[in-house]
């Protein structure tokens, strides 16, 4: 068998924590490999060299080919791999998570499984979209209302601001070029927003279905994040990338776009807040990285793992009654 050299595995602590990382790197028609820590990719033009730790997201697109080596260094590294389609607009898989704790996703399928807590999860979400009103009194029903009036007129400043004409949200996700551009516009950068979002959950070890205004799809709680930003960065972006941009090179100039406010607004780090604590969590970042398996127990929270229970009990309560070996002579009494 082939031996590997060059730089081993990072231990987790070693890495640094998502929202210090970039925010995403999209390729498309592409060779992907391994050189070290870093992923090389190399087309027509040459090669670079990206540091796999300094990364959260990496959408591959079509035409990219990445090597075995390479998705083994950016797993070690925390790093999402989310497969997509043209432009990024269609999603297809991911990577694995970077911590080793299922602390959040276990506060999470409880706060989502409560509807009093799912409801004041929610509440939370648009508490963030409206910082000077009262939400606390507000049914789901009322919040929806609330917050597609705020789209609405989110939508209506940015066409006055730009003087790109908008009549609507209409898309569709199977024909990137069958809109209008900024829809287009908007198809990219949202399709952004939701790749660093999905990173971010995954990297904190929730559950990306999970989600708590979103619900019954893979992504619900990816969905309930990126809604936080949007009004902030990509339907802005949009509308300012449309107003300049043709249709061939929109998608390109507004996934660069996203890119550099998602880095500007320091987006990684705030999402990583927001999400512990709209799950209520306080316990300290290092916790995540405790490589530690626990069994259930319904009165302690939890036991040791590892560990060979049932010795102390003899064998009857092993097995609920005695063995008797046959012709004994042993009479065992009907309590029935």
């Amino acid at each position: 068998m082939a031996e590997f050299h060059g730089a081993g595995k990072p231990e987790l602590y070693e890495l640094p924590p998502i929202r210090e990382r970039f925010s995403f790197l999209y390729l498309e028609r592409c060779v992907i490999n391994r050189q070290d820590s870093a992923i090389t990719v190399s087309d027509v033009r040459g090669t670079v060299h990206v540091p796999a730790a300094a990364l959260g997201t990496v959408m591959l697109g079509p035409g990219s080919n990445i090597s075995h080596r390479a998705v083994e260094l950016l797993g070690d590294a925390g790093a999402s791999i989310i497969w997509v389609g043209e432009r990024g607009v269609r999603y297809y898989a991911h990577g694995r998570p970077l911590t080793h704790s299922s602390r959040l996703l276990i506060a999470q399928a409880a706060l989502v499984s409560n509807t009093r807590t799912r409801l004041s999860v929610a509440r939370a979400m648009y508490d963030m979209r409206f910082p000077d009103e009262d939400v606390s009194g507000l049914t789901m029903q009322q919040l929806r209302g609330r917050e597609g009036a705020r789209i609405r007129g989110v939508y209506r400043a940015a066409s006055k601001e730009t003087g790109v004409v908008w009549t609507g949200r209409a898309y569709d996700p199977d024909d990137f070029g069958g809109s209008d551009v900024v829809n287009m516009a908007l198809s990219a950068a949202h399709a952004c927003l939701y790749g660093v979002a999905h990173s971010v959950i995954v990297a904190l070890g929730c559950s990306p279905g999970l989600g708590f205004v979103h619900t019954g799809h893979e992504r619900s709680f990816v969905y309930d994040i990126a809604d936080l930003y949007k009004a902030e960065i990509t339907i802005p972006i949009a509308f300012q990338t449309a107003a300049v941009s043709t249709t061939d090179e929109v998608g390109a100039v507004t996934r660069r776009a996203v890119r550099d406010a998602i880095s500007n607004g320091k987006i990684l780090e705030r999402a990583a807040g927001d999400i512990r604590s709209l799950l209520k969590d306080t316990v300290k970042e290092d916790g995540f990285a405790a490589d530690v398996v626990h069994l259930w127990d319904e009165k302690n929270g939890y036991v040791k793992n590892a560990v060979s229970y049932g010795k102390e009990l003899d064998q009857e309560e092993m097995f609920g009654e005695t063995e008797l070996e046959e012709g004994s002579g042993c009479i065992l009494e009907d309590e029935s």
